[in-house]
């Protein structure tokens, strides 16, 4: 069975302890003056800049090696503002150009789940497994939200400033891993983590 070309970027999974990943994530500002869309599972950076209530701005992060990311981006906040409850149903995207208060899950010991590109004939086998890769950027979905990052498996190798730790494949049903099957899904820690970074944005 041939895997479905259906990429959603990060999607968390579980915590690397193994217990179950509960929905927490932390909410994030978006000026209107940023004119990029978001879509969820889009891996996400702090910019240094903050809203006049204190919530960190962040944008859409670079892919490649060195690159930082804070984590992807799993929701928006009902009503714009950061002290009203939060709900996961209220758009699937962030429009470009919209001030709009968002979720994003930034814990840093989160496993998430990420489709590989498979491009110019470049696929990853179960050797992957512990080695390193860099994120590919791709465009969202306005009719399902989804992101269209991936797995560059093209870059899948031992080097430490590479973005991703592979961890393992994802094991289900759906999900072949071989020399001649592409689109394969794998389970991910970022490696180049803003949470982790010493030094302050």
């Amino acid at each position: 069975m041939s895997n479905a070309n259906a990429a959603r970027g990060l999607i968390p999974y579980r915590r690397y302890d193994g217990s179950p990943w509960n929905g927490s994530a932390n909410i994030y500002y978006v000026p209107s003056t940023y004119g990029t869309a978001l879509y969820i599972g889009d891996p996400l950076v702090a910019t240094g800049a903050s809203d006049a209530n204190g919530v960190p701005v962040v944008q859409i992060a670079t892919a490649g090696s060195s690159a930082f990311t804070i984590g992807p981006m799993v929701g928006i906040v009902t009503g714009g503002d950061p002290a009203i409850p939060v709900t996961r149903d209220q758009s699937i995207y962030h429009p470009a150009s919209t001030s709009q208060y968002i979720l994003v899950a930034d814990d840093p010991n989160l496993l998430f789940w990420i489709q590989e590109d498979s491009v110019g004939g470049s696929i990853a086998t179960a050797t992957a497994g512990t080695k390193n890769a860099d994120l590919v950027s791709g465009t969202g979905s306005t009719v399902t939200g989804y992101s269209g990052w991936m797995l560059d498996s093209s870059t899948i190798q031992t080097t430490s400033t590479l973005q991703l730790r592979i961890m393992r494949a994802l094991v289900q049903a759906d999900n072949v891993i071989g020399t001649s099957d592409s689109y394969a899904k794998w389970l991910v820690k970022i490696n180049s983590h803003s949470v982790l970074r010493t030094t302050g944005v």
